[in-house]
């Protein structure tokens, strides 16, 4: 067995693997319970609500798949839509030609609590009080400060003095961040929580039962002291990254009027496996893209192009650049994606035949259906010249590994990249959720005073272009970079797994899968190997800015591999030795019932917990 930085997990019980290891336990302590995976799965989220406030919060965005045994994968979508008032002609109006990265104009509807509201109510067996209790443990007790959590909010704390008050008030009192080590509570948030609860404590007194009662926590968010905050603090304006103040767009009315829903998962079969990832509101079925063409490329995954090889990655990174342009040029909330053609084996060896031995320096989107593609007009970071410098004389390696790595910061206004938090769990009956929430981030826009959380700021990933499929508008989701994964063998979900890392998240995923369904790695096993990316298409998040033909490795691999890939054309970076992923991932073997999980060492917070 290969060296792994941490034992892949085994047991029979209960798995859970998250991005922090507060999630992780907090999710287990309602298996331990008796509570199933959708108790587990919520208890987490609430409590990398506390444990990553960096990463995410209350008001931010989640979209979720999960499982029940003997019932095909599901969707529960709690990534919220513009609201009513967010058209192209209002930030036209304000002279603005793309989303803020920041503030309140960037708000969809925050889903992510209700996200986990609904699931609770209608999946998991547990109260609501049990469920938030370890949450609401960490935002009164304390949470001690990570250097990585210390970093951001190092970085932030000017901006905070600055524009935003209210958040200075929370993560830089007395005019200075919070320090690493010492305890950060947010006092407003437990308050928050605590009359949340106290709505289901009532109705539970007056005789309504489990899902009823938390039926009444929903309605103090969509229609009472939650709404009515939101709708107050978003009529003062706010300093955003477009430099000026601008007031919010949401209002109570948008929040009664939206709540999360099911749908379908989108799939693929895959050499014996059947992949579900979320449908074409997000970029999930980029991932479905990815292995449709990697499977039309002749003798992929083995001798030349097995894993780990120069011609694999090649080959991957050049995949990766054909799904992600389709992505731009046809993913959206809106009618007409022609989803069908996208995902069928035909198109995918339309595509596959465009991948030659050099790289591409093209945006390249197909035309499915026998459609001309249309790209939003995009933002090109400088251009790099053949030595891989850019305009502004700055090596690619300087320029990628700042604004793409796992572990970058946010921009001093507040813009960032990667910050999301990722939660898998599978219990012992069988029941399998995969949640990726994300938004609601203490660096993306101001806290609302009362509520102790700052909205999220997903509308920067839609267009102000009329007629693209992701154009702004009212009632529509943007373009979600936000990608949960389930997988099932023989009818049945063996496998969720997920991480951050914004546009990276459905190319790590698929990297990690690779291994696992072409080598046989194991979980932990996958997720510690050598990581990669391409950031050569346009990043979701304002301004939009890609980076031509570059390449980002992990220092572990060989020399040979990154010299010939450049010799190919790519540009690469090599980063350090382990910056590049977030993976979690649970697994189920139905025929032994033997449960399995591992988690990230990057960043080192992630953990598994079972048994």
């Amino acid at each position: 067995m290969d060296f792994t930085t941490r034992p892949e997990l085994a047991g029979t019980f209960g798995m859970v693997s998250a991005t922090h290891w507060i999630g992780a336990q907090a999710g287990m302590a309602m298996l331990e319970r008796g509570g199933n995976a959708f108790d587990a799965a919520a208890a987490a989220g609430f409590a990398l609500q506390a444990a990553e406030p960096q990463q995410n919060g209350p008001g931010g965005d989640m979209t979720l798949i999960f499982a029940e045994p003997g019932q095909a994968p599901r969707v529960l979508s709690a990534q919220g839509p513009a609201p009513a008032g967010a058209t192209p002609e209002a930030f036209r109006a304000l002279g603005l030609g793309h989303v803020p990265g920041t503030g309140l104009l960037a708000a969809a509807i925050p889903g992510s609590t209700l996200g986990w509201l609904t699931l609770l109510a209608d999946h998991g067996t547990l109260a609501l009080a049990e469920v938030l209790a370890p949450a609401l443990a960490v935002v009164e007790d304390g949470l001690p400060v990570a250097a990585r959590l210390a970093a951001v909010l190092e970085r932030m704390a000017h901006h905070f003095r600055s524009h935003w008050p209210s958040s200075a008030a929370v993560y830089a009192p007395d005019g200075k961040p919070v320090a690493a080590d010492s305890l950060l509570r947010n006092p407003a948030l437990a308050r928050t929580w605590r009359r949340l609860l106290d709505a289901e404590s009532r109705a539970g007194a007056g005789g309504a039962g489990r899902a009823e009662a938390i039926g009444a926590a929903v309605h103090e968010w969509t229609d009472g002291f939650v709404a009515e905050a939101i709708d107050a603090f978003c009529r003062a304006p706010q300093r955003d990254s477009s430099g000026d103040a601008h007031a919010g767009l949401i209002t109570a009315a948008d929040l009664a009027a939206w709540r999360p829903h099911y749908e379908p998962t989108v799939s693929l079969d895959f050499r014996g496996w059947t992949v579900h990832k979320c449908g074409f509101f997000s970029q999930g079925p980029a991932f479905l893209q990815q292995l449709a063409i990697l499977d039309a490329v002749p003798g992929f995954g083995e001798g030349a192009l097995a894993p780990g090889t120069e011609g694999y990655l090649h080959t991957v990174l050049e995949a990766t650049k054909l799904a992600l342009a389709d992505r731009d040029a046809w993913y959206g909330d809106g009618p007409g994606v022609p989803a069908a053609e996208l995902l069928s084996p035909g198109y995918a060896a339309q595509r596959a035949a465009l991948i030659g031995r050099t790289a591409s320096l093209e945006l390249l989107p197909g035309s499915p259906d026998g459609r001309a593609p249309r790209l939003p007009d995009l933002v090109v970071r400088g251009g790099f010249d053949a030595a891989g410098v850019n305009g502004l004389g700055e090596p690619n390696a300087v320029r990628a590994l700042q604004e793409a790595s796992s572990g970058s910061l946010p921009a001093a206004d507040g813009r960032a990249r990667t910050e999301t938090v990722h939660v898998d769990v599978v219990d012992r009956w069988g029941n399998m959720v995969s949640a990726t929430p994300s938004g609601g981030w203490l660096s993306s826009s101001p806290v609302i005073p009362e509520l102790g959380f700052p909205l999220g700021t997903r509308l920067q990933m839609a267009w102000l272009e009329e007629g693209l499929p992701n154009t702004l508008a009212p009632g529509r989701r943007p373009r979600t970079t936000l990608s949960p994964s389930l997988a099932l063998r023989g009818g049945e979900a063996v496998l969720a797994f997920g991480s951050p890392g914004g546009d990276q998240q459905d190319q790590w995923q698929p990297h990690f899968f690779l291994d696992v369904a072409l080598r046989g790695a194991g979980l932990q096993e996958a997720i510690d190997a050598p990581g990669f990316h391409s950031v050569h298409s346009p990043s979701s998040f304002y301004p939009h800015e890609h980076q031509p033909g570059v390449a980002l490795l992990e220092g572990r691999f060989g020399a040979d591999v990154v010299e010939g890939l450049r010799r190919r054309g790519h540009r690469v970076g090599v980063a350090g030795d382990w910056e590049i992923g977030r993976l979690c991932a649970v697994a189920r073997d139905p025929a032994t019932g033997v449960l399995r999980a591992g988690a990230n060492p990057r960043g080192m917070a992630g953990y598994a917990v079972g048994r």
